[in-house]
């Protein structure tokens, strides 16, 4: 098998590039190698144009493999490989929206990229390679698009940023920042960061931007010396006279006029009006000509020309909101009785009603992937409905956009969430948005906070989110926009999220139409975004300045005890026996960790302290002088043996039975009788020798259950 092999310098790794060996019937396939982390991708398009389509048909997938990590899936009964995790999901999104702007938007042949991840070392981000390999699969292959494009991760130690970190560094790391773009822009962000000041993320930005161009002239040589021949495609069009029939048709119609109305619901009336009397006009007076994708197309172009117009010559946003100016918010929390934490967070028409559930250290969220096993003990689910939009779909499981904007503001939120020695809850976030018009995800995470407050939950600092977009015009002029809403989203050329505290931001998530926006226009971006979420800020803590200091009376109680490690296998009991006792018995949840630490949950006070004092009974380590009540469990010659804790027994001989000398034991005890005992001593090989001699009755140390 013949092949081609490219190298060059990431960091401190080299990066491998081969094609011609695999998968050679796609358009284009490459490999891309860092360290022992290597992914393929491919890219095909179809040979005819989807029919019935009015977007551009673009599927990307990430296929994760456990024998690429040389694991075997965790499931007892299915072992192959099904639905994407959500770290599938997330990853082929992060691959979408760095290609997808970088494709004519009027193509309609279908265009599919896979990238399936072939062998992981655990240290170098497969992600990462993916964004590369699908670049190269587009660019050598046949296919029209605009790239390259590349992706590095900037991570930072006491040395200073570090391009593509390893997994150890990325830990220690104040941010996780993932950035793609082309030779001249960035047109792709994802990031987590912990509370990191703006100026330090905008070096970040300019850092990992230097790597992108050198990779970008990598690919380029490689494009240059193995592509193929773009194929060209013919895009339908509307013939020049009728164009001007149609643009005069919009005049008339004072399209502008229905894209400036004030009111969503009254501004996209008007505009599927002129759009459904325009496809009437041109079906009317061209019968025999198919228009209809052609108009579509135009008219979209003039919508999106309108906007563009308005707000780069005289700053004329859709609302006639001000550039900077945020819509109106309102918070709610404590909305609904029975949850035990809730918020509603509302700018404009956008609405967003976030619930807290709290449950056990054992209701964690087990993570199974091919590059690791882990658990999650804070969550956060984000549900669209198709009433938010007013609109009628099937109500269906979460798609991908769902689950990116679910992690979005999961990754928000993590930085403040109180570590499990503070509060040890498994905590589950649910966003459901109630309606829409742009930044939901932004919504969603107000709306966490508000919600994490109501619920108890001592977080560290509030949490705030903003949508930013921005218009480019044809010489390069731009404005910033902030808390973009429905036409600025869909006809404006960015859509760049930032979340964060009053130290500094904790997520970021950008997408673009256009190539992007290069790094200096980051920063501006980061500074006006800082302003307005410290607004936000202030109208959310208006509503709850701070957590409650109660839980919910609904919510479980956990107590928390520590037991020596070696005491463990006391509380559990041979074949689980005891510790499914006592839950049976109490009604408790146990989750017990391996230094010790037993984290006991009820929901009512009682069975918790019982349980509670069974394990500490279970535990306790006696010491001489100790006074108990005991059982007495057997009867010898020589003297009794007394339980006086669950599963320790005492021997008390037949001398230390009485102040009277004894004949015989039996005269004076019998199996099943309470004793008061004291511990005279304990002797070397551990065993407890006791004394009912001198000692007053009473209760004693020995705890009791009920």
């Amino acid at each position: 098998m013949e092949s081609r092999k490219f190298s060059t310098r990431v960091g401190e790794n080299e990066l491998i590039v081969e094609t011609g060996m695999l998968a050679k019937q796609a358009n284009g396939s490459v490999t891309v190698k860092l360290g022992g982390t290597m992914v393929l991708a491919t890219a095909v398009m179809s040979k005819r144009k989807a029919k019935g389509m009015d977007y551009f048909p673009l599927m990307v997938d990430y296929e994760e493999r456990y024998y690429a990590g040389g694991k075997i899936k965790g499931s007892r009964f299915i072992k192959r490989e099904g639905r994407p995790s959500e770290e599938a999901v997330l990853n082929s999104r992060l691959i979408d929206r760095t290609i997808r702007p970088l494709f004519d938007h009027r193509m309609r042949n279908e265009v599919q990229v896979v990238a399936t991840v072939l062998s992981i070392d655990q240290e170098n981000s497969p992600e990462i390679l993916s964004i590369i390999a699908a670049s190269l699969a587009l660019g050598i292959s046949n296919i029209p698009w605009s790239g390259p494009v590349s992706a590095v991760r900037v991570g930072k130690n006491n040395q200073g940023f570090i391009i593509n970190p390893s997994n150890g560094n990325l830990a220690t790391s104040p941010f996780d920042l993932v950035i793609a773009g082309t030779a001249e822009k960035i047109n792709m962000v994802e990031a987590a960061a912990k509370e990191t000041p703006e100026a330090e993320m905008a070096k970040a930005f300019h850092f990992g931007f230097e790597e992108i161009k050198k990779l970008c002239e990598f690919q380029k040589e490689i494009i240059r010396e193995i592509g193929k021949k773009k194929t060209i495609i013919e895009f339908d069009g509307v013939p020049k006279n009728i164009e001007q029939e149609i643009i005069k048709f919009f005049k008339d119609n004072d399209l502008k006029g229905a894209l400036y109305t004030h009111e969503k619901t009254l501004r996209e009336a008007k505009m599927d009006t002129i759009r459904e009397d325009l496809f009437t006009m041109l079906q009317t007076k061209y019968p025999q000509e198919d228009l209809s994708e052609a108009a579509l197309h135009l008219f979209e172009e003039t919508v999106n020309d309108i906007l563009h117009d308005e707000i780069l010559s005289s700053d004329n946003r859709p609302d006639g909101r001000k550039l900077d100016q945020v819509r109106p918010i309102d918070c709610l929390v404590g909305l609904l009785p029975r949850t035990h934490g809730s918020g509603v967070f509302q700018r404009g028409d956008t609405q967003t009603l976030t619930t807290v559930t709290l449950g056990s250290p054992g209701s964690e969220m087990i993570v199974d992937t091919m590059e690791t096993n882990d658990k999650k003990r804070y969550m956060h689910f984000y549900n669209f409905p198709p009433y938010s939009v007013g609109e009628v779909k099937p109500m269906r499981g979460p798609g991908r956009r769902e689950i990116g904007h679910g992690a979005l503001a999961e990754k928000a939120l993590i930085p403040v969430i109180p570590s499990k020695d503070e509060f040890p809850y498994t905590m589950l976030l649910v966003s459901e948005t109630l309606a829409s018009n742009g930044s939901s995800s932004m919504a969603s995470t107000c709306g966490s906070t508000l919600a994490l407050m109501d619920a108890g939950v001592p977080i560290k600092a509030p949490v705030s989110g903003i949508a930013m977009g921005i218009i480019v015009g044809k010489e390069g002029k731009y404005k910033i926009l902030s808390d973009i809403q429905g036409p600025e989203d869909h006809y404006g050329d960015m859509d760049f999220k930032i979340a964060g505290t009053k130290n500094g931001i904790t997520a970021l998530q950008m997408d673009v139409k256009i190539d992007g926006i290069t790094p200096q226009i980051a920063e501006e971006v980061f500074n006006q975004a800082r302003r307005n979420r410290l607004e936000i800020m202030e109208k959310m803590l208006s509503a709850i300045p701070e957590p409650r200091k109660e839980l919910s009376p609904f919510a479980p109680r956990i107590i928390t005890i520590k037991i020596k490690p070696d005491k463990i296998r006391d509380v559990i009991g041979p074949g689980g026996k005891i510790i499914n006792q006592i839950i049976d018995e109490t009604g408790v949840a146990i989750d017990i960790e391996d230094d010790g630490t037993v984290f006991i949950t009820s929901n009512n006070a009682e069975s918790g302290e019982k349980a509670k004092v069974w394990i500490e009974n279970l535990t306790k380590e006696v010491v001489p002088g100790e006074i108990y009540q005991g059982k007495v469990v057997k009867i010898m010659n020589f003297g009794a043996f007394v339980e006086i804790l669950p599963n320790q027994e005492g021997m008390v001989h037949i001398s230390e039975i009485s102040e009277q000398r004894l004949a015989r034991v039996e005269d004076v005890l019998k199996v099943g009788d309470i004793v008061t005992v004291k511990i005279k001593e304990i002797d070397n090989l551990g065993r407890i020798n006791l004394t009912i001699k001198g000692v007053k009755n009473h209760n004693g140390n020995y705890k009791k259950q009920s």
